[in-house]
């Protein structure tokens, strides 16, 4: 099996008997959902993992955000030991002795009454879409069957047939007709075009702080603040999606922070079981949530003791601020070294905290291109959307780090182009 380096368009570059024997074992037993890069990983550590050659690449990807914290963090990785010799798993037929503390924790970080806990990120979502239209028809008073959510276009929240409905992404939604109704979307960051779709019905506006599959795209300043202000004076729930954004990956706690606004309901996940275990929640007050009761919502993982004790860390590691101000850094150089690149193979630059989204030129390259010709010197990330790469590097990566991921693209670019 050989894999072209894209860097030169011609010489190909030889795949390991190893490497290719996991990729074919792989193709063939699992479905083919993604379309990975020819790279097979075996170790990680802090910004670094290891394929199964032994090659060490930079992570610029970290799990979508889920490995703020890299690859095994030391105090994560102690509680989740700790705690998979005590209790793993109780259903929550029965209370645990690490909800508890972990719920309490998080109110803290958020600021709101209580939490829903959950698993993945696209079950918080379909938690907050359940919340929120019961919250319509309990305390709004919208008529039966008939609640609404306003949703963005080019938004990214899940894959279930539900969150697929609000998608206009066509690989997303091709042959899973018929879909769930209720939804009505407009253009993101239009705040004009949310007040014109509001109406009697409407029970929630769900967004992304900054829309991360969408390439690290970020509305106008100001939105978040006029948004909320919108929301409170239409009696309508603002559901802020802060999967991939919150966490200390913009380099605020929330990404919603960087305007002072809070949301009525918090919708978290990746980061909060940093990379090591499935971790997802909402949060929101009292009388938004006070809407589940007993029975009408649920998950049999959901609370576990094992998520709920690597979750509280995750919290505590937060309060210290330290990921929060590093992200800010990485930010930084980040902005400094890709920003004098526009015009020199890139069109376009998008950066919040650690956390940008690159344009190229298409007529250079695609990003899938250039995400192979990254991982051809040692540095992992991913494409989106025909001619974008997104970086997400952990909160972990030293100056120099980024320093080489800012000359490899530097360096690409300037090959495509000579």
């Amino acid at each position: 099996m050989t894999a072209t380096d894209v860097s030169t368009g011609t010489t190909p570059a030889q795949i390991s008997e190893r490497t290719a024997s996991h990729i074919e074992a792989t193709e063939r037993y699992a479905a083919h959902n993604y379309h990975p890069l020819p790279v097979v990983l075996a170790e990680g550590d802090g910004a670094w993992v290891i394929d199964v050659d032994g090659k060490r690449y930079l992570d610029c990807l970290a799990g979508y955000s889920a490995l703020n914290f890299g690859h095994s963090n030391e105090r994560l990785v102690a509680v989740a030991r700790e705690q998979l010799g005590r209790l793993t798993l109780t259903s929550r037929a029965f209370f645990n002795d690490k909800l508890s503390g972990f719920a309490e924790a998080l109110c803290r970080l958020t600021g709101k009454d209580m939490i829903l806990p959950m698993n993945s990120g696209a079950e918080a979502v379909e938690t907050a879409i359940k919340v929120s239209r019961k919250w319509g028809y309990e305390v709004k008073g919208v008529p039966a069957g008939q609640a609404t959510i306003i949703t963005m276009e080019g938004n990214f929240h899940g894959r279930t047939t539900t969150i697929v409905s609000f998608s206009d992404d066509d690989v997303a939604t091709s042959g899973y007709a018929p879909f769930t109704t209720g939804f009505r979307g407009v253009k993101y960051g239009d705040i004009e075009a949310i007040a014109s779709a509001i109406d009697d019905t409407t029970v929630a506006v769900l967004f992304e702080p900054i829309q991360g599959e969408g390439g690290v795209v970020m509305p106008p300043e100001g939105f978040l603040r006029d948004l909320r202000a919108l929301c409170t004076e239409r009696n309508v729930l603002m559901v802020a999606d802060e999967i991939q954004s919150g966490l200390a990956r913009s380099g605020k706690t929330f990404a919603c922070d960087h305007e002072d606004v809070v949301p009525d309901i918090y919708i978290m996940g990746k980061a909060l079981g940093g990379g090591i275990y499935p971790v997802s929640a909402i949060a929101a007050d009292r009388e938004v949530m006070d809407v589940i009761t007993p029975g009408s919502h649920g998950s049999t993982f959901g609370g576990n003791p094992l998520a709920a004790a690597i979750g509280t860390e995750v919290v505590a590691m937060l309060e210290e601020g330290t990921f929060q101000a590093r992200s800010a850094e990485i930010g930084e150089q980040l902005r400094a070294g890709f920003g004098p690149l526009v015009g020199q193979g890139l069109s376009d630059v998008r950066v919040r905290g650690a956390w940008a989204g690159i344009d190229i030129d298409p007529t250079l390259m695609s990003g899938r291109q250039m995400s192979e010709a990254l991982m051809a010197r040692g540095i992992l990330a991913k494409d989106t959307h025909g001619s974008t790469v997104r970086f997400a590097p952990p909160l972990v990566a030293s100056d120099e780090d980024i320093a080489g991921l800012i000359a490899a693209v530097a360096e690409i670019l300037a090959a495509a182009r000579s």
